[in-house]
C-alpha cells in the first residue's frame, strides 16, 4: 500500500472523484468513468472472483452501467467517505420462484492522485422471507459463466421482458435451448439463474408464466369456457401440470379458486 494521504483535505479530494465517478456512471458516460482511474488501478469483483485492470475495465463497465435513462441502483445506505476510501452500498432486487431475491453490493473506493486506484467489490445473494433457502454458490461456477450481478439482473429483467411481450410459454414444447436462443443468453446462464439465484427450475418458471396469463383472462371476465380448456391453450402440455402449479401459486384448486371470484363479483356493486 503506497503512502496515500489519510486527512480531513484528502476526504474532500476523494468526495469529488468519487461523485464524479458516480454520476459519469449514473448518466452512461463511458468515456468519463475510464478518466477517473488511475493508470495503475486494480478492480477487485470478489463475487466473480476476478481482478482487473485498466486494459480490461472498459468492457466490464460497459457491460454494468445502466442501458437506459432513468435506470438506477436501489442505494441502501448514502456514499460514506474517510480520507482516502468511499463505501457504496446498493442492491438489485429481482422476483424469485419463491419470493424476492436480491443481491447486496457493497464497494470499497480507493482514491490517489485525484484518481480511482482501487475497488473492492463484494456481493451476496440474499433470499428474502423467513422461508427462504440459502443459495447454491462455488466461485468456479460464477467465475466460468463470466455475469457480474448486474448482468445477472439485467438477464432477469430481458427473460422476463422476452416472456412478457413475446409469450413463448404459449408453446407446450418451448425448451430451454429456444429461450436461450432468442435471448442471446447461454443454456448454463439462463440455467444458473433460474435454478441459483430465483430458486426454481425452467419448467417450473414457464409454467408459472403459463399460469399467470391464465387468471389474467379469468379476471378480466371474457373467457367463459372450461378451465382445462384455458390451460391447454395457455401452453400446458397436461392437467397434472396445471393443477400442481395452480395449487402451488394459489394454495387453492381451481374449482375453489372460481368460486370465490365470482363471490367476489357479486359483492361488488353492494360495495359502490
Amino acid at each position: 500500500m503506497p503512502d496515500i494521504p489519510d486527512d480531513p483535505a484528502q476526504t474532500e479530494r476523494t468526495r469529488e472523484t468519487v461523485l464524479r465517478y458516480h454520476f459519469s456512471w449514473k448518466y452512461r458516460d463511458l468515456d468519463a468513468v475510464m478518466a477517473l482511474y488511475h493508470p495503475d488501478v486494480e478492480y477487485n469483483d470478489f463475487f466473480l472472483n476476478r481482478c482487473m485492470k485498466l486494459g480490461e475495465l472498459r468492457d466490464y463497465v460497459l457491460s454494468t452501467m445502466p442501458r437506459h435513462p432513468g435506470e438506477a441502483l436501489e442505494h441502501t445506505d448514502r456514499i460514506r467517505i474517510d480520507g482516502h476510501t468511499a463505501f457504496i452500498q446498493y442492491r438489485t432486487t429481482l422476483h424469485g420462484g419463491e419470493g424476492l431475491v436480491s443481491f447486496r453490493t457493497a464497494e470499497a473506493v480507493t482514491v490517489r492522485d485525484g484518481l480511482i486506484w482501487r475497488v473492492n467489490e463484494f456481493a451476496s445473494l440474499v433470499h428474502e422471507g423467513a422461508d427462504a433457502r440459502p443459495p447454491i454458490q462455488t466461485s468456479a461456477a460464477i467465475s466460468k459463466l463470466g455475469l457480474s450481478t448486474r448482468q445477472l439482473g439485467f438477464m432477469a429483467q430481458d427473460l422476463q421482458d422476452y416472456f412478457l411481450h413475446g409469450q413463448p410459454f404459449l408453446d407446450p414444447a418451448l425448451s430451454l435451448q429456444q429461450v436461450a436462443s432468442a435471448t442471446g443468453y447461454s443454456r448454463n446462464q439462463i440455467s444458473y439463474l433460474l435454478n441459483q439465484v430465483l430458486g426454481q427450475s425452467f419448467y417450473r418458471y414457464v409454467n408459472q408464466a403459463r399460469l399467470q396469463h391464465l387468471l389474467q383472462r379469468l379476471q378480466a371476465g371474457n373467457d367463459l369456457r372450461r378451465m382445462d380448456e384455458l390451460a391447454f391453450e395457455a401452453g400446458f402440455n397436461s392437467l397434472t401440470a396445471f393443477y400442481s402449479t395452480f395449487r402451488r401459486h394459489t394454495g387453492m384448486t381451481p374449482k375453489a379458486y372460481l368460486k370465490d371470484m365470482y363471490q367476489a363479483a357479486e359483492k361488488l356493486p353492494a360495495l359502490r
